[in-house]
């Protein structure tokens, strides 16, 4: 007689408890949680999971009875519930490498476009100092403004003063000029005077001496 699928969950416990122990240890094995009847009509007995870093798992363990023999186990194995941490999807190498060097190629081009950009603005940095060179040797004498001298643009009463005082500065010249004029003169006729009485003097002495 061939027992109902709760019937054989409920009888095959034991069995699934000694199966799961045999590949790892009582400590790691939690309380039932439930069966799952499979489209084959064996049923797969749920156990709590306590293996740490596998929280959601649980231990399975399905087993199968035929009819007038005892339950046997099938299959015993770990498997992830639904709020289990999966690792991500297994993808093939070919899709993997594939993607791996769109990747690369991408970074290369990103790579190549901010080469592009610093030497475009390495060359807006020559063009500038290049400009503030222009700029400077464009620049004008400090005194000049526009080509015109700022010292032409001197106030005209302050270039009158400047000539007055050139042209006092001329006459007190001439004047001295002309007093040092006087007095040579009047040096040079006082020793012609001088030179004129000097030979009547002596013409004096030596008619004295000839009398004698």
């Amino acid at each position: 007689m061939t027992s109902t699928p709760d019937e054989l969950a409920a009888s095959a416990r034991e069995l699934a408890l000694a199966a799961l122990h045999e590949i790892t240890p009582a400590t790691t094995v939690g309380p039932a949680a439930g069966h799952t009847v499979e489209e084959s009509g064996a049923v797969s007995l749920r156990f709590e999971n306590r293996l740490p870093g596998y929280p959601g798992w649980y231990w399975t363990v399905t087993v199968a009875q035929l009819e007038d023999e005892q339950p046997t186990v099938l299959e015993v194995e770990l498997m992830p519930g639904d709020s289990a941490l999966l690792a991500p999807e297994w993808v093939p190498w070919a899709e993997r490498l594939a993607e791996y060097r769109a990747h690369q190629a991408e970074l290369a081009e990103q790579a190549a476009a901010g080469r592009d950009d610093q030497a475009e603005t390495d060359a807006d940095a020559e063009d500038d100092e290049s400009d503030d060179d222009h700029d400077e040797t464009d620049l004008l004498h400090a005194g000049d403004m526009d080509g015109v001298d700022i010292d032409e643009l001197d106030d005209p009463d302050d270039a009158d003063e400047d000539e007055s005082e050139d042209d006092d500065s001329d006459e007190d010249d001439d004047s001295d000029e002309d007093d040092s004029d006087e007095d040579d003169s009047d040096d040079s006729e006082e020793e012609e005077a001088e030179d004129e009485d000097s030979p009547a003097g002596e013409d004096f002495d030596e008619d004295i001496d000839v009398e004698r």
